[in-house]
């Protein structure tokens, strides 16, 4: 079942919550357009669950 993570758009620092996939797909990297401002994102879900967004223009370590 999918929960839900509240992520913070790295373009206008507005929180918002995201539909987040289920531990076992995990690490996972999801494009999204930030709920406020629109503009792109990578929400990136990591094995524990833990919910972050970064730019487009960010990159990724490994």
């Amino acid at each position: 079942m999918e929960g839900l993570g509240e992520v913070q758009c790295p373009s206008c620092f507005e929180y918002f919550a995201v539909s987040i996939p289920p531990l076992v797909e995990c690490p996972a990297h999801l494009d999204y357009d930030c709920e406020v401002c629109c503009r792109p994102m990578v929400i990136v879900v990591d094995e524990q669950g833990i919910v972050q967004a970064r730019g487009m223009d960010e990159t990724f370590p490994g």
